[in-house]
């Protein structure tokens, strides 16, 4: 039998040719994984089984001819044996001259295309588009926020997604699941896991705050239904609200949380426990079938309040005319700049970087998500078709859904002074007094949280999944361990937030330094590796392997050059007007102090890990050999 034969060969008289096994290698089934029948394997085979990784890979190695393997060459993945109803095919094969040696990694996979669309919808749709979106668009003055935001959607947004949903297969298919191990695959050198820190840090970082303001969803939606709430008529004026929310994040002062039983602390740990129990799960069993069902009334529940926004009219036509739907709709989207002129306007870079980090933060571009998601998926899924989707369901429930309701619903009731810039009082404070105003306030009011807390719970279950994927395949640690591992690290910077409550400081620097500038930097790490050091031209032969819907030679042209420029311009146009700034305010608050060192102990923490991971790769690549 020469190197070319397949050492597993059926004895069966029904058996597949090497092409149908190949084919089947796309394939996933579902049912009870039946035992692994190896005495079809030539008597001359040595099987060696090894737990080196939580997939539990099974080495089977045969010697021909009595010759000594002299190179390694790399070779196509197929399925060796075909086993009925099983979700976890083999990755990764190995070829040597005169000696075989494959690799067969047991992985999660989807279950299906709409699974991991509906999953990376999921992680994208959040309270991004419902708050975050609306809040920036307020603090800019409306509609001249959206020109960067659109064009940072056509040139960053949609291009970077497809490349990393390319990269995250392409990854995937040599058996990496995590950024430090896919940016192995992609860059050849040595050095190149450490840049993964970032595709750990952002996701996880973001996590440690927005389970709070998860939380946070659940207890308004709580109180809405259970007619909690103070008693308020938005015409009439008055700060319940406001005091509320104080109440709820403990912004009168550092560890105001922790004086006493805060129920806000009640609703965290249930957040924890439901996000660990899905995440528990894995992926198809876990949070694919969270997302499949949470998407869907997501946006049932989001064209509703929608539906009552748009039929408000004139609440209150004798002594407010002005606060009309068509007004508010008017302020949210006319590029009309109220303090500055147009061009000064657009000439501010943070309102640039601000713009391009919710794009981002919106499609989940730049968190490690999408590289991880796309790295389960079969080997010639249509991923650009995939990305598409994702991105259009997300920018729909962003634009058409957050930005109708949001801003305009305020102005109704409020008027242009009543909308704030902040993104959490915006949420919490202005749309609460809306909801009082408006007939069966409280069942639209009980709608909307329960819809951002859906939008929560379906992002943050994807935020773990990148660090769980390291810690098994780069620690080789099982997944129930990964998650109760993470699940302590997450713990602890979640506390960090909830106790330095002052003003909401902590929270706010943590959504600065990891949501907007550490999402910025991975962004613009993924194009350049992408784009340069894995090969524009090989990238987009990857991202059309297997798609009907292919992409243009020019997109490549967009990885390799204008999404680069575009950042790296954008970047140093921030270091050079908001820089300085945030480095006088470090030099003098405590809190952002305290947080960037955080950061910086994380950021070292994940570094370290990866280091181990190396060792551990380069152990077992020696061990193949």
């Amino acid at each position: 039998m020469t190197h070319k034969d397949v050492l597993m060969s059926a004895e069966a008289p029904d058996r597949k040719s090497r092409a149908d096994e190949a084919e089947s290698d796309q394939d996933v089934c579902e049912g009870q994984r039946p035992a692994l029948d190896l005495t079809s394997v030539p008597q001359n085979a040595k099987r060696f089984a090894a737990d080196r990784t939580t997939n539990k890979d099974v080495l089977v190695s045969a010697k021909t001819g009595g010759r000594e393997p002299t190179s390694l060459q790399a070779a196509k993945p197929r399925s060796i044996v075909t086993l009925a109803g099983i979700q976890e095919v083999s990755r990764r094969a190995y070829l040597y001259k005169g000696t075989k040696t494959i690799l067969m990694q047991n992985k999660e996979r989807w279950g299906s295309r709409i699974g991991v669309i509906l999953a990376v919808m999921g992680s994208a749709i959040g309270l991004g588009n419902f708050l975050r979106f609306p809040g920036l668009a307020a603090k800019y003055e409306g509609g001249a926020f959206m020109i960067p935001y659109f064009i940072a959607l056509l040139l960053l947004g949609l291009p970077i997604a497809w490349l990393e949903w390319s990269m995250g297969r392409y990854g995937g298919d040599k058996g990496y699941h995590s950024s430090p191990g896919i940016f192995r695959a992609l860059w050849k050198w040595k050095g190149s896991p450490y840049f993964g820190f970032l595709g750990l840090l952002v996701p996880v970082g973001i996590y440690m705050y927005y389970v709070f303001i998860e939380a946070l969803c659940l207890y308004y939606a709580f109180l809405y239904l259970t007619g909690g709430l103070p008693e308020f008529n938005a015409l009439s004026g008055g700060t319940p609200f406001k005091d509320l929310f104080a109440a709820a994040t403990g912004s009168g002062g550092d560890g105001t949380l922790f004086s006493g039983s805060h129920p806000i602390l009640f609703f965290v740990l249930v957040c924890f426990v439901l996000n660990t129990g899905i995440i528990y799960r894995g992926l198809s069993k876990g949070i694919e079938i969270v997302t499949r069902v949470a998407i869907p009334v997501l946006f049932v529940c989001a064209v509703l309040v929608l539906i009552r926004v748009l039929s408000l009219g004139a609440p209150d036509p004798v002594n407010f005319p002005e606060r009309n739907v068509l007004e508010g709709l008017g302020y949210m989207w006319n590029p009309e700049p109220r303090n500055k002129t147009f061009m000064e306007s657009l000439l501010n870079a943070e309102m640039w970087m601000e713009a391009a980090g919710q794009v981002f933060f919106s499609l989940s571009v730049g968190f490690g998500v999408i590289i991880t998601y796309s790295s389960y998926v079969r080997r010639n899924e249509d991923v650009v078709l995939s990305g598409t989707t994702s991105a259009s369901g997300n920018i729909f429930a962003e634009v058409a859904l957050g930005g109708l309701i949001t801003i305009p619903a305020a102005f109704i009731f409020l008027g242009p002074a009543g909308i704030s810039d902040s993104t959490f009082a915006l949420g919490f404070e202005t749309l609460p007094q809306v909801f009082q105003a408006m007939p069966v306030g409280n069942f639209f009011g009980f709608l909307w949280f329960f819809l951002l807390f859906l939008a929560a719970i379906t992002s943050s279950l994807s935020m773990l999944q990148p660090a769980i994927a390291f810690f098994e395949e780069g620690l080789g640690l099982e997944r129930k361990t990964s998650v109760t591992f993470l699940g302590l690290i997450t713990l602890i910077g979640t506390g960090f937030v909830a106790f330095f409550s002052m003003e909401n400081k902590g929270l706010g620097y943590m959504d600065f330094w990891v949501g907007t500038f550490a999402i910025y930097l991975l962004a613009m790490l993924q194009v350049l590796v992408g784009g340069w050091f894995f090969g524009a031209e090989k990238a987009l032969e990857e991202a059309n392997r297997g798609s009907y819907l292919k992409l243009p030679p020019w997109v490549a042209w967009i990885w390799r050059y204008v999404s680069p420029a575009f950042l790296i311009l954008i970047f140093i146009l921030w270091i050079q007007q908001e820089l300085p700034k945030k480095l006088e305010a470090l030099e003098s608050d405590v809190t952002m102090q305290l947080t960037v060192t955080f950061l910086v102990v994380l950021s070292a923490f994940f570094l370290i890990l990866i280091s181990a991971a190396l060792r551990r790769w380069r152990k077992q690549e020696k061990e193949d050999l």
